[in-house]
């Protein structure tokens, strides 16, 4: 799995310097966390992983777990401009919607660092909440809803469902079918999985005729 540095990115766009120690640090963790969970992974292994004192880590990101958020913060950073790239020129909701959840399962697929710490680490933490990276998260969250509100002025999609349930849907179903390969450390197939969830997704989202067969098999199915 190739691991990606954010230290030549951010010389790139920014004048600021980053403190080398920080970026020793953060790229410690990635290259640990290939190899264990985070639970198992001690601030004497960073550091010794880093060749960076130890008192670094506490300096820099608080703790142990802020340096994990900032980790995740430096892969979200990437994944959102490479999707703001894709979407650039796309026309049509769905045709969006499609680029936003394979890039979505794609991520997950090729980077399981990013899968894990997202899937089944950050969110059993109150901090993650209020942390940097879950603000690039809600982000992430506004593009897509954007998206669907776009799709829904323009009579692409159904608009007797509300935005947040279409939204959920689709977060949940990209979670869900990539969930069990990343417990069990399984190889999967962004084609494959991002074809499968947008064929069920839109039958049920996109309106139109197709749209109105779908709605009216599910009433008759309640109603039995």
């Amino acid at each position: 799995m190739p691991r990606i540095s954010l230290a030549s990115k951010r010389s790139r766009s920014s004048p600021v310097r980053v403190p080398p120690g920080r970026v020793k640090l953060a790229e410690a963790l990635k290259l640990l966390l290939e190899r264990k969970e985070f639970n198992a992974i001690t601030t004497a292994q960073i550091s010794r992983t880093s060749g960076v004192n130890e008192a670094l880590i506490y300096k820099y990101f608080g703790d142990k777990r802020g340096l994990l958020h900032h980790v995740l913060g430096e892969f979200l950073d990437i994944h959102f401009e490479q999707l703001k790239a894709d979407l650039k020129g796309i026309k049509g909701a769905l045709n969006k919607l499609t680029t936003l959840i394979r890039a979505h399962i794609h991520l997950y697929e090729t980077n399981r660092i990013v899968a894990k710490i997202l899937l089944l680490e950050v969110r059993n933490y109150p901090g993650y909440f209020e942390s940097e990276s879950y603000k690039q998260v809600r982000r992430y969250s506004r593009t897509l809803v954007k998206i669907i509100e776009e799709g829904r002025s323009r009579g692409e999609i159904r608009t007797d469902i509300p935005v947040g349930t279409i939204r959920q849907a689709i977060l949940g179903g990209i979670e869900h079918v990539c969930l069990p390969g990343i417990i069990y450390n399984r190889p999967f197939s962004t084609d494959e999985l991002s074809a499968g969830l947008c064929a069920v997704l839109f039958d049920g989202i996109k309106a139109g005729e197709s749209g109105a067969r779908g709605r009216s098999a599910a009433r008759r199915k309640m109603s039995r």
